[in-house]
This record gives structure tokens, C-alpha cells and sequence, in this order.
């Protein structure tokens, strides 16, 4: 039986797995591009078992206790949005969250509390400075992979890449004023397909660029991409974010 141990350094939340690297985690027992549902907050330090459900899709369990489960997709790119590094840097400058507002300020991916070559780092801000009413604003994260990340195989390990591709859909997604939001609403990853054509290596300059694509109730869809830095598209994921109470974020209760 194949298990899964998530180490506290790459929580989301104060007590469970960050939603990206659990989701890259998972579809690495999916060949090609890969969909991820998580259905209950991934508990640190335990093992967390991976099994295949008698249709074929993987399923992280605790003992009777569903968590996620992973399916193969079809992701095909459509209308990114090219994003230079210089650009990406001056959009860091504008993100929303600084260690006092952030909601989950330790969070692998995005969480200002973390150091750098511990946390990811990834703080995605708006492209432009002033937002156009009634249109959807592109967040855009300057990232340069820490050697941490490294697989055996010299690139950035896929489960980070996922991780990376995460967060930043979190971000334009609260921060969709045209679907409604203010901008202080909490939420949590549900769901998260990724496709990865190139990993790059720690190291190499990247672009992480997130623009939401709607919303249906609780429900907010964005998706994202990872580009080199010169523009060349090198993963992209779709994502559904949950509006949730604090308390459930923070996983105090279900």
C-alpha cells in the first residue's frame, strides 16, 4: 500500500496540507493531465493512505476517511495571458495581503511568515494598478524556485509546480469585484485539474498569472499558468474555490 505523509512545512491551513501540493501530490498516480477534488482538509505528519477505487480513480484516504480523490482530464491553453517577469515583479508589489491581513500567513505557497527557501513565496498582486469595472483583473507573482524543490531529476518537483499554480487563483478570485466579492471573504481549494508540459529548474525566473472565470454561489472558479521568463507557458491549472466561514478555513470545524 503506498501512503502519503504531508510534512507540517507544507501546510495551507494551520493543521492540514496546503490544497495545491496535496492535489500534486495525488496526481502523481494520474497519468497525464490530472483532476483533484478534495473533499475533507488533509491532516499533517500522519500517514494518509493512497488507494485505486474500483473505477479506476485514486483516492487518499485516513483510514475509512475519504480526503480526496484524483481523476485524468484534458486541459487545453486558451487564452493566457503573456505576463513578463518585470511585470510580475511591479504586480508583487500590489498584492492585497501583507503578514497582518493575510487570513493563513504561514501557508506554503503564499504565506508572508515564511522564509524564504521554506515557504514558496508566491505573492500575486494585480497587473494593473487600477481595477476596470465590470471586468475580471489578471494577478500576476514573480517566482524563482528555491533549490528545495529540486526532484531527482534536477527540475522542480511536479507536486510544487502544482502548489505554485495554486494560491494565486485564490487570490484573483476573492478579488473578483465583478462577481461580487469584496475582498475580504474566506475561502478554500475544492477542486484543482493541472496540466504541466516543462517543469522549470530551481533557480530559473517564473511568472505565475492567475485571472478568475466566474462563480456560482459559494463557488469561484479562476485558473492560472506558469510561464517562463520568456513567456513560454509551462503548466496551467483550473481551479473551484469555496467561500467558508473563518472557522471552517482554519479547520476548527467541518
Amino acid at each position: 500500500m503506498v501512503s502519503l505523509v504531508i510534512d507540517r512545512r507544507f501546510r495551507g491551513p494551520p493543521n492540514s496540507g496546503n490544497g495545491g501540493y496535496v492535489c500534486g501530490c495525488l496526481a502523481r498516480h494520474v497519468a497525464g493531465d490530472a483532476e483533484v477534488t478534495l473533499r475533507a482538509p488533509p491532516p499533517l505528519e500522519r500517514p494518509l493512505d493512497i488507494l485505486t477505487a474500483s473505477d479506476g480513480a485514486i483516492e487518499l484516504r485516513e483510514n475509512d476517511k475519504l480526503l480526496a480523490t484524483a481523476s485524468a482530464t484534458r486541459i487545453d491553453a486558451r487564452d493566457i495571458p503573456g505576463v513578463s517577469y518585470e511585470a510580475a515583479e511591479e504586480a508583487v508589489a500590489r498584492t492585497p495581503y501583507d503578514e497582518q491581513t493575510h487570513d493563513l500567513p504561514a501557508c506554503f505557497v503564499c504565506g508572508p511568515a515564511r522564509g524564504h527557501g521554506d515557504g514558496l513565496r508566491i505573492f500575486a498582486g494585480p497587473l494593473q494598478a487600477g481595477a476596470v469595472p465590470g471586468k475580471p483583473v489578471v494577478f500576476a507573482a514573480s517566482w524563482i524556485p528555491h533549490g528545495s524543490l529540486s526532484g531527482d531529476d534536477g527540475y522542480v518537483a511536479p507536486e510544487f509546480v502544482w502548489a505554485a499554480l495554486d494560491c494565486p487563483t485564490g487570490y484573483c478570485s476573492v478579488g473578483a469585484r465583478h462577481l461580487g466579492l469584496k475582498g475580504n471573504e474566506t475561502a478554500l481549494l475544492g477542486r484543482m485539474a493541472a496540466r504541466i508540459d516543462r517543469r522549470p529548474r530551481p533557480g530559473d525566473r517564473c511568472v505565475v498569472t492567475a485571472w478568475p472565470t466566474g462563480r456560482e454561489g459559494r463557488k469561484l472558479f479562476a485558473e492560472s499558468a506558469l510561464l517562463s521568463s520568456e513567456q513560454e507557458v509551462l503548466a496551467m491549472a483550473r481551479t473551484t474555490w469555496l467561500l467558508v466561514d473563518r472557522q471552517v478555513q482554519l479547520g476548527a470545524t467541518t
